[in-house]
């Protein structure tokens, strides 16, 4: 007990030792309490976009420093529980500390993995749209589960989620839906979703009980502000307005409230419904259009300085990133990392940090403690 207690505990130092490195400890302390100072400025207001930049900055470092501070307590109650267990001769209270140590090198090693967020985008909040594959019912409410899905993983995180626009399925699901999700490092976490889902089922509307594969693809695309510019030339853009369902009432389904824009050169499509009005639609759409342009360019950008062929891209249709089996066996698998979880229920209802930790760890390597173990 006591030796795995010792090396779990070396595994967590070694993670937050890491973490104050690279957060540049007595810096960041400086800053965050600069920054508080700037956000109890009752004129910081007087400038909306720079008290959002600055409301931004503080949630970004609390989290990074409260966290660091929070771990390193749990760790010290975990280790004096251990050695008040052992001297009671309380095995089981020990079980549990122990239990809550694994947890605590979990959640170091996912901070540690968090700090490498270090990507143009990565800190910014994202749109996340969820398309159905072909196959009607059961792809439309195979998209409405990944679609509950993100929701309750940004929910469980603290994460604002905003329905920006969606198009409800023919008897049940959806063929389409895009979402908001505003908070620390939304854009970082989130891309590594991107790409498309595979489910294997016994279908719940097939009378005859026949086991059933779904498709829908996740496309994930940084939110931007006006500090970064996106020209669109007018001639290569196509409007189109239509009656939105949903939300809203009789006034959105009796007049054209809902924006299309087609960026013809590429293919891009961005709508809205959200709002009731189609001026206010328009905006949405064009935010969203040009936050896709932008990710593209992130995205060529990656693969120029990964020295991919040109064409190829990591975000396509055919290409399959995760199954979720939940017959005639329990298991989803990324097929990018390899990890599995035999719990379906828990990864749809939002248990998704593990594979994206995974994934982002492949996507810039070794974290730093594997590398310093490699260089030792």
């Amino acid at each position: 007990m006591r030796a795995d207690a010792e090396a779990l505990n070396g595994q967590i130092q070694d993670s937050v030792a890491l973490l104050r490195r690279h957060l540049d400890w007595d810096v960041a302390l400086r800053r965050l309490d600069e920054v508080n100072a700037r956000a109890e400025d009752p004129t910081l207001w007087e400038k909306p976009d720079l008290a959002q930049e600055v409301m931004r900055e503080r949630g970004r470092l609390a989290d990074q420093v409260e966290g660091v501070l929070k771990l390193e307590q749990e760790v010290r109650d975990a280790l004096e529980l251990i050695e008040m267990a052992e001297a009671e001769g309380d095995a089981a209270m020990a079980d549990a500390a122990v239990a809550d140590l694994k947890a605590f090198a979990r959640e170091a090693k996912r901070r540690e993995i968090e700090s490498l967020l270090s990507g143009e985008a990565d800190m910014r909040d994202a749109f996340l749209e969820v398309n159905a594959g072909a196959g009607g019912t059961e792809a439309q409410d195979w998209a409405q589960m990944l679609l509950r899905m993100y929701t309750r993983w940004a929910e469980k995180r603290g994460l604002k989620v905003v329905m920006t626009e969606e198009s409800e399925g023919e008897q049940a699901g959806i063929k389409s839906a895009t979402i908001q999700v505003t908070g620390p490092n939304a854009f970082g976490w989130l891309k590594t979703e991107a790409g498309v889902h595979r489910l294997v089922r016994i279908s719940p509307f097939d009378a005859a009980a026949r086991r059933q594969t779904s498709f829908a693809s996740v496309y994930v695309f940084p939110v931007i502000d006006d500090k970064i510019e996106i020209e669109i030339n007018p001639a290569d853009l196509r409007t189109d307005t239509f009656r939105a369902s949903g939300a809203g009432g009789q006034h959105v389904n009796k007049t054209e409230s809902g924006v299309r824009f087609t960026h013809i050169p590429t293919g891009i499509v961005a709508a809205s419904t959200q709002d009731r009005s189609q001026h206010r639609n328009r905006v949405i759409a064009m935010d969203m259009l040009k936050a896709r342009l932008y990710e593209l360019e992130l995205r060529k950008r990656e693969e120029i300085n990964a020295g991919i062929e040109a064409g190829k891209t990591d975000i396509g249709w055919g290409h399959q990133i995760r199954s979720y089996v939940l017959a005639p066996y329990q298991l989803v698998k990324d097929l990018r990392t390899n990890v599995e979880k035999g719990n379906p229920d828990a990864v749809l209802d939002g248990d998704l940090d593990d594979f994206m930790a995974a994934a982002l760890a492949s996507r810039v390597g070794t974290t730093r403690s594997e590398a310093s173990a490699n260089a030792r």
